[in-house]
């Protein structure tokens, strides 16, 4: 009973919608265009979508036809489409690079990835963006550069550049964290790395702070004092009240690192605590702890007294 209620569902559905299209068959270029407009004026981005997406595939060399394609790009836009929006943009750039609003393409489609990584979650939550994926941040500040740099005189242009600072800022700072997480996990050279890029890269931004520190810590961890010297001079010459300095004194996040010149130069990858033996493998070596502390917690009387070679009992006793 409810497959066929369901079916009954859909059957009125796709009716409506062959109703509705049948219906913009029969209407004229300038009467799509008025339902399109009123549509935007309702707010109701889906229908002004379906309308103006009519007016093109009907009349792709009419009067509207220019406008209808610039306005729906706006149209995916406000309907939280961005790919769509993009796509919308990319295609009025490509056939209309003299159009006189060609700018207006352009920052509609920068502000389509500006608005992404902005979903409810984000509105809504107190959520850090700049720890978030950075590839649509990127995306809308390369879009917004394009038409401040192509049209400095564009009416857009003032906040485009308002939202590249904001954009700046938040790539400056994902570049920071990343390299705080390379400091975690004892990635000193890649931690130093990406300091410097925020330095070089992201100057008058609240981050270049943060990239000093980040350098500073990370020399310190290599042993690379002339280098970690140098840039904590510079941190303390222009962040003086930056958080990693106390009256002075630089106070690293991690501790400082333990390990042996090659551990650390091969960023964990060879450890030389202990010494290997002819054809042993730090894999073995595991192994081979493992088993010695399963057999210490077993009781006395299931203890065997053979005493075995560790090969024995890494291979069960087939090879002895």
């Amino acid at each position: 009973m409810h497959v066929k209620h369901l079916l009954l569902i859909a059957t009125l559905a796709l009716a409506a919608c062959a109703s509705q299209e049948s219906k913009d068959d029969e209407l004229s270029e300038a009467e799509l265009y008025r339902q399109a407009q009123s549509a935007l004026d309702d707010k109701s981005y889906t229908t002004a979508v379906n309308k103006l997406k009519a007016l093109e595939s009907r009349y792709p060399f009419g009067r509207y036809a220019e406008q209808a394609q610039l306005e729906l790009i706006y149209a995916y836009y406000k309907n939280m489409e961005p790919e769509a929006a993009k796509s919308a943009a990319d295609r009025f750039i490509r056939l209309h690079p003299q159009h006189p609003q060609v700018d207006y393409a352009y920052y509609l489609k920068g502000l389509a990835a500006f608005d992404q990584d902005n979903g409810l979650l984000a509105r809504f939550m107190p959520l850090d963006m700049s720890k978030r994926d950075p590839g649509a941040a990127r995306d809308s500040y390369n879009e917004f550069a394009r038409l401040t740099s192509r049209y400095p005189n564009s009416r857009y242009a003032p906040d485009a550049k308002q939202r590249m600072i904001f954009l700046r800022n938040r790539l400056a700072a994902n570049e920071v964290h990343v390299g705080q997480y390379y400091l975690t996990r004892k990635a000193y050279v890649a931690a130093a790395n990406r300091g410097r890029y925020v330095v070089e890269n992201f100057q008058e931004t609240p981050a270049v702070g943060d990239g000093l520190a980040l350098m500073v810590e990370a020399y310190q961890h290599l042993g690379l004092d002339d280098l970690a010297a140098s840039s904590l001079a510079t941190l303390k010459l222009n962040y003086p009240q930056h958080p990693s300095l106390d009256n002075g004194r630089f106070v690293p996040r991690e501790s400082m690192d333990e390990r042996g010149w090659l551990a650390r130069a091969t960023l964990g990858l060879v450890e030389t605590d202990t010494t290997l033996e002819p054809g042993e493998t730090r894999a073995s070596q595991d192994v081979q702890r493992q088993y010695e502390e399963a057999e210490d917690a077993l009781p006395d009387e299931l203890k065997t007294e053979r005493k075995r070679s560790w090969w024995s009992r890494l291979t069960f006793g087939l090879f002895d």
